[in-house]
């Protein structure tokens, strides 16, 4: 059986995942803060962008703005593909009310239904999702984790998309906010960082991708302004 896969659009990281992540997935991106976590989801989002897919992008820890910043210090024109309607960032940090792609509580019941009111709105076609992150929905309720990532996989799969949730990692515990989130995904990729004589490190390792053979080995990585992520090799 051929199996439909989509690039990430990081340069290097289809072929550790044997030619990308399968359509109708959802996969885990989790790892503690300034891993690569959000910048691998503009990765992902423009890539679908670049070939026709149409994305929505939650964000809760940033502002759509900052969202639009980022993704130009990379390369991508958000905006072009926001003004085409192609693109709607949903922007749950801010909650004006003046703003229809805004969220006003963190709650989420009201994070699914305006995720199904934007893929209605984006029409036919497959659409790639991101919600970053998760982890601000069971912030105050950890237990809750399983549930929610549970709840978000068995609704949102039915509408013809492709999911990126991140979860954040607590930086002085090295545990996650709130368990569940890896054990429904399809897919883990686990971002990490350290310091090295010095210098500060980032990795990338993919823990989990089912019906793919992917390469079990830790990959060092940079982010690069005008690139993004760039895959420096294993780490040896």
């Amino acid at each position: 059986m051929v199996i439909e896969r989509l690039s990430t659009g990081v340069k290097g990281l289809d072929e550790i995942i044997n030619g990308g992540i399968p359509r109708g997935f959802t996969v885990a991106v989790v790892g503690e803060p300034g891993t690569g976590k959000t910048v691998f989801c503009i990765h992902f989002i423009s890539s679908g962008l670049s070939k026709g897919e149409k994305g929505i992008y939650v964000t809760t820890e940033e502002s759509r703005e900052s969202i639009i910043k980022q993704a130009q210090l990379f390369g991508f024109d958000f905006n072009s593909d926001l003004e085409k309607g192609n693109l709607i960032i949903i922007d749950a940090l801010m909650g004006e009310k003046s703003d229809p792609w805004s969220l006003r509580d963190i709650e989420i019941e009201e994070l699914l239904s305006k995720i199904i009111e934007a893929r209605r709105l984006l029409g036919k076609g497959h659409v790639r999702l991101v919600i970053d992150s998760m982890s601000a929905f069971w912030l105050d309720k950890p237990a809750m984790a399983r549930k929610y990532s549970y709840m978000v996989k068995r609704i949102l799969s039915k509408w013809d998309m492709t999911i990126v949730l991140t979860s954040q990692y607590a930086v002085t515990t090295s545990l996650g906010f709130g368990f569940g989130i890896e054990h429904v995904a399809d897919g883990i990729l686990r971002f990490r960082k350290t310091v090295i004589g010095g210098v500060l490190k980032r990795f990338l390792v993919v823990e989990k991708m089912r019906q793919t053979d992917h390469d079990k080995r830790v990959f060092e990585i940079d982010i690069v302004n005008g690139k993004g992520i760039v895959i420096i090799g294993p780490y040896k």
